[in-house]
């Protein structure tokens, strides 16, 4: 291995699922004698491995994770309280003279991460209120409303999305305005080097389709009926993730295991579109990969990346 090179403070690997971002985490976080920040939403909880692709600690291959396993599947997950947590470890390794690498396809969590983001807080009030909506009226009414009140997240939010629905019309209440406005622009808090990770999209349906077979021959479904002995059902987040979603529903008896296993494939591909185009409108974000390299010129270019950055 070649001494670390000089190299920004805090690096990010985002892009869509499937891309090879873990990997080049690693690569880039024993280059560079940094550690890694975890920046997936699903990673955060105990027990949810095999379906949110979670490295092993073989693959982790010495370098030090942080931001996994920290939360119970029952927890509902916090942008905010994620913002803390990621912030003190980029605080602590920056004091330290390491880097952050900071790895994932969580938009929303990168940003509150990197940039001046400050969440509204909650009103238990109109919480309630809005979820006994949801309960009795479902997200497509709710969904009508917030498309009204803020078009920008009704176009960034699904129809089916009850919850993050909930919050979006819970801060417009709240503040008074939309809730696109208190997502503003680059402001950052971090002199952070962006790297993406491009796959072009048949390569990256095709990793997808792979992914979501070793999943389940890696024992999803046992996975999840153990997680759901420990509350799943009940974790507003947890239990609508990919995969963990399906396989519950295929548990419940409202589909096949089949089944479940084709729509997660479905899902999947659908998120990762969603991914690609989350972090396609930051123009700091230095794309690799796609038509311009294949995957074995990847760690090597991202690289030279990061030590242009440092001469700039």
């Amino acid at each position: 291995m070649r001494n670390p090179v000089p190299a920004p403070r805090v690096i990010t690997v985002v892009g869509p699922t499937a891309a090879g971002k873990s990997d080049l985490g690693v690569f880039l976080a024993q280059r560079l004698g940094g550690e890694v920040v975890n920046a997936d939403s699903m990673q955060l909880y105990r027990g949810m491995d095999i379906g949110t692709a979670k490295l092993t600690l073989p693959e982790r291959d010495g370098v030090p994770h942080h931001l996994l396993d920290v939360w119970d599947v029952t927890r509902t997950a916090s942008v905010a309280e994620y913002q803390r947590l990621a912030r003190a470890e980029i605080d602590r390794l920056l004091s330290e003279g390491r880097s952050a690498i900071l790895v994932g396809g969580s938009g929303l969590y990168v940003k509150g991460t990197i940039d001046a983001l400050e969440f509204p807080g909650t009103d238990p009030e109109v919480r309630a209120r809005l979820e006994q909506e949801l309960a009795e009226r479902g997200p497509g009414a709710l969904h009508e409303r917030l498309a009204a009140a803020d078009p920008g997240a009704g176009r960034a939010i699904l129809p089916s999305n009850g919850r993050r629905i909930v919050r979006a019309l819970e801060v417009i209440e709240i503040t008074g305005k939309p809730f696109t406005a208190n997502l503003p622009g680059e402001e950052p808090v971090y002199d952070a080097l962006q790297i993406g990770v491009d796959v072009e999209r048949p390569e990256l349906d095709a990793r997808i389709a792979l992914r979501v077979d070793r999943m389940w021959e890696a024992g999803l479904v046992d996975e999840v009926r153990a997680l759901e002995a420990q509350g799943l059902r009940d974790g507003l987040t947890a239990s609508r993730a990919l995969g963990y979603q399906q396989v519950l529903a295929a548990l419940a008896g409202e589909c096949t295991e089949d089944e479940a296993r084709a729509e997660t494939v479905r899902a999947t591909k659908r998120f990762a579109r969603r991914q690609d185009s989350w972090f396609r409108r930051d123009p700091r974000v230095h794309w690799l990969g796609g038509g311009e390299l294949n995957r074995e010129e990847l760690p090597d270019r991202a690289l030279t990346l990061v030590e242009r950055a440092v001469t700039l």
